[in-house]
């Protein structure tokens, strides 16, 4: 049986460093990063393990200002 991986990309000057996405990953591999600030003045959120992703879209489905996309790859 394929085992679902996903892809997870932010549109990080939109973020606005809630960190509702950092809550509901059930891998735990969303962070904010502290050593950046976006244009809006925030710690964007960011993946720190991308190879254990597994597409679930719980990111993209909490963020309130649509920031995460997430692409479900089957392998």
């Amino acid at each position: 049986m394929a085992k679902a991986k996903g892809k997870v990309s932010f549109k990080e000057d939109l973020c606005k460093g809630c960190e509702l996405c950092t809550t509901v990953c059930p891998v735990n591999i969303i962070k904010m990063d502290t050593k950046r600030i976006n244009i809006k003045g925030y710690h964007p959120a960011t993946v720190t393990e991308m190879d254990k992703c597994i597409g679930c879209a719980n990111c993209a489905t909490i963020c309130p200002d649509v920031v995460i996309t997430v692409e479900r790859i089957m392998e």
